[in-house]
């Protein structure tokens, strides 16, 4: 059952709580550079609901295809369920995604005084999102439920058959605009798996670029990177470094 962990935030998670328009920097190097990844991506705290472009409104049709994985640290460490995820390598996984319309509330600054507007954004319907894509992976009997923390997005409980539980919170976010056809972001996530008589904890990192090519059509080029945590015995040997790395190859198609 750990190997789940490896697969529940791919694409419902990497987008900052603003949008601007900006040069290709960070994170567009960080995926061109894959998979020579040493350390993690420059972060900010992560607070609030997440954002998307307006483009990404609406019912979509997500294919996800695992193109490659990689242990940097092999044979010294390698994460549970790693060689498993093999099976998965170019095969198509679909499942569908919606973003939708919601008001939330921003900071501005107006004469020296701080204050709060509400203005529409788009956001990921989290728990839909995230009840579709863990049963498109793990299967419609084995993921009972998936619930977001109405006062808190960025905290979601996936309930799994058997008693067992992933927790999982965002806890920092980057992103980039490099055209207004383009969005690149990042999430770091602390995740928790209970399972009965043992609980594992990790942190991932999930690298996207969303690529518009037409209304209704958006290709994507995401990377999920393993962490160790703290508790880990072996986090000392890669404190910041990624432990497995899986890249994969999106398309998204409105309904």
């Amino acid at each position: 059952m750990q190997r789940i962990i490896l697969f529940l935030l791919v694409l419902i998670l990497g987008c900052s709580n603003h949008l601007e328009l900006s040069i290709a920097g960070n994170l567009s190097d960080r995926l061109t550079n894959y998979p020579r990844w040493m350390t993690k991506p420059v972060v900010s705290f992560a607070s609030g609901d997440l954002v998307y472009p307006d483009w990404m409104v609406g019912n979509w049709t997500v294919t996800s295809t695992l193109i490659d994985l990689t242990a940097p640290l092999s044979p010294q460490i390698i994460t549970p369920g790693f060689e498993s995820n093999r099976r998965y390598l170019e095969k198509s996984i679909e499942f569908p995604v919606r973003f939708i319309e919601k008001a939330i509330s921003r900071p501005i600054n107006v004469a020296f005084l701080s204050t709060l507007i509400s203005k529409p954004s788009i956001v990921a319907d989290r728990s839909f999102n995230g009840l579709a894509i863990s049963r498109a992976y793990l299967g419609s009997q084995s993921v009972l439920s998936v619930k977001t923390d109405p006062n808190n997005p960025n905290h979601q409980i996936t309930f799994l058959r058997g008693a067992h539980q992933l927790i999982s919170t965002v806890i920092a976010r980057n992103s980039e605009t490099p055209s207004q056809n383009q969005f690149i972001a990042t999430e770091i996530s602390q995740q928790i798996f209970r399972g009965e008589t043992n609980t594992y904890l990790n942190e991932v990192e999930t690298t996207t670029s969303y690529q518009l090519l037409s209304p209704n059509k958006i290709l994507g080029d995401q990377v999920t990177a393993i962490y160790l945590s703290p508790q880990s015995p072996d986090y000392f040997q890669a404190p910041n470094r990624p432990v497995a790395l899986y890249r994969y190859r999106l398309e998204l198609l409105k309904d």
